[in-house]
């Protein structure tokens, strides 16, 4: 159970409170994947693509065009794999969607049609991928926005097929360099080689987009949505990035580069220090122990969490079972999946987080209408309850994976008590017509009305799990992934930390555990605020498992508690993250 206190003696792993002092003035930004990078820039542009206007025989351009979007599906397919096997499946599945627009019959119609009046296949083509686009963006909805980016992403990917010359295509140098863009596409970033790009630089995009979590899975320090100054900087420009805090530091003086190197040289060892005590528990100086656990989102990736440190998985997202296909997962396959899971972790917990979509992923045999906003509509438990159906089929496989090893159940967005009731309702059910014994069942927290009432939940529930990416944005009505607002939606912000307080107080009342599954719980600062709350657990992303831990066994209870409480009565998520 997590949060016990163990008497074993570990001897503490060093760690690094990295934020080094330059004299350069820094082009602030968005940490999106940490670590530093020194070297020169090099402004990364597309090629323009020419098309012809007109064409002599719309059938033959019709032949073209399809025959270049099977292509594209081929090119799209060998990229899913590349990436599957260089980061793991989910980050692998955008490519997958991007893939279903190519399967868009409307779109393709909309081209086809394009075609009339002696148009070309590449201009009909650019015509209806704009048109779509447009209107995305146009709806005033960053996770279309977003989905706008996606869509053009495949289209220009078509479009190169169908192209009578790429004007001004510009080729990276075979030298290492910091990259430097507007905004970089899924395939742009999928295809860049980690061994020849220091760090990557955007003057557009959040944290949340494809670009961060692409730079995350390869390791890449990543900065964005950093304004247009980046965009003037001339190639070669010698510059320090450092993704941790989020700056850009061009021309920077000789102390700095040393500066830099230093910083830079401490963070490899701390790395390798991590790396080889990652098997090690996360047990602080005076004997308290924190559970540090995985996210995941495949099958494949609790053996990497395994490998990496990880005590267990605290998070599985079970989503990727259910999207880019066009009917849902039998029974037999999601038990299979949670099956090989189990396996892999060997006796080690696994917390599955029931299927958590809604209307703001399209999914074709769900039906789902589309919502004005998607995030306050049918998502998480709401829909599970509305479709009964699939909800019993994904119980089922669960509730028999179950007797394969140690697995617990997480209800998502639950909101209201009834929620609650109604989803253990039909958990018994199940349980009862499977024959399999009693699990631990837990909730997610991530809207504020689950915090206010938690004092009632902690008597129903066997354990909380904190989901602050979600908590933060509803806490502060601010979108996760807005361009404008990205900035200022930060879990560590004080409203955020008293909400994680709140429930934890409530938990411990009732003598149940409270773990986080969340951003700011993979963050070192983050964790050990975490750990002074109270949380006995944290779930963190794959390559997050060894620093961590690291973290957490640096440091003593007593001083964990400290920093909490100082960070509580903080009025600014600045504050907080100005606290040693």
């Amino acid at each position: 159970m997590a949060g016990l206190e163990d008497e074993e003696e570990v001897a503490p792993t060093p760690t690094l409170d990295w934020m080094p002092t330059f004299e350069t003035e820094a082009i602030p930004g968005i940490a999106a994947s940490p670590g530093m990078a020194i070297g020169k820039v090099h402004q990364f542009k597309r090629g323009k693509i020419v098309v012809e206007a007109t064409a002599k025989d719309p059938t033959v351009e019709e032949t073209r065009l399809r025959q270049a979007i099977a292509s594209a599906q081929v090119q799209l397919e060998d990229l899913y794999k590349d990436v599957e096997a260089r980061s793991g499946a989910s980050k692998a599945a955008i490519f997958l969607a991007h893939q279903e627009f190519l399967n868009d019959p409307d779109l393709l119609s909309e081209a086809i049609d394009g075609l009339k009046h002696h148009h070309s296949a590449g201009w009909a083509w650019q015509q209806a991928i704009e048109q779509r686009a447009s209107a995305l963006e146009q709806l005033n909805d960053p996770l279309l926005a977003e989905r706008a980016v996606d869509l053009r992403d495949v289209g220009r990917r078509v479009l190169r097929l169908l192209a009578e010359t790429i004007e001004e295509e510009r080729t990276l140098p075979g030298h290492p360099v910091i990259l430097l863009a507007e905004d970089l596409t899924p395939s742009d970033t999928a295809g860049l080689d980690p061994a020849l790009t220091l760090g990557i630089c955007t003057s557009a995009g959040g944290p949340t987009s494809h670009t961060a979590i692409i730079a995350r899975s390869l390791d890449i320090p990543a900065i964005v949505g950093a304004g247009p100054a980046i965009l003037h900087l001339a190639d070669g420009t010698p510059c320090i990035l450092d993704g941790t805090n989020g700056n850009l530091y061009p021309n920077p003086t000789e102390a700095d580069r040393v500066t830099a190197q230093t910083a830079l040289k401490d963070l490899h060892a701390l790395r390798e220090a991590e790396r080889l005590a990652c098997y090690q528990p996360a047990l602080m100086t005076d004997g308290h122990r924190v559970e540090v656990v995985a996210n995941i989102g495949a099958a494949i990736e609790a053996e990497q969490a395994v490998n990496a440190g990880a005590e267990g998985i605290g998070l599985l997202r079970t989503e990727f079972l259910f999207l880019q296909r066009s009917e849902p997962p039998s029974e037999e396959e999601q038990f299979a999946a949670y099956s090989q899971m189990t396996q892999a972790l060997n006796g080690l917990p696994l917390i599955v987080r029931t299927l958590d979509i809604g209307g703001d992923k399209e999914i074709p045999y769900l039906n789902l209408p589309a919502e004005e906003n998607p995030f306050l509509g049918v998502r998480g438990i709401r829909l599970c309850l509305v479709q009964p159906d699939l909800f019993k089929t994904q119980l089922r496989a669960i509730f028999r994976a179950s007797q394969t090893g140690l697995i617990k159940i997480m209800f998502p967005m639950i909101a209201t008590l009834e929620d609650l009731h109604a989803a253990r309702k039909l958990a018994e059910e199940v349980r009862q017509e499977v024959g399999a014994e009693p699990v631990e069942i837990g909730m997610m927290v991530e809207v504020p009305s689950a915090v206010v009432m938690a004092d009632e939940f902690a008597k129903i529930v066997d354990f909380f799990s904190i989901g602050t990416n979600d908590l933060t944005q509803y806490v502060l009505a601010m979108d996760r992934g807005h361009p404008i607002l990205a900035k200022q939606a930060d879990g560590l912000h004080p409203a955020v930390l008293r909400m994680i307080h709140q429930t934890v107080q409530a938990a411990q009342a009732e003598g149940k555990w409270v773990g986080v599954c969340g951003g700011i719980a993979g963050d070192p600062k983050g964790a050990a605020i975490l750990a002074g709350l109270g949380v006995t657990e944290l779930s963190v992303s794959i390559p997050s498992v060894a620093a961590v831990k690291a973290k957490i066994r640096g440091m003593s209870f007593a001083q964990t508690q400290d920093l909490a409480k100082r960070a509580l009565a903080c009025r600014s998520a600045q504050e907080v993250r100005a606290l040693s």
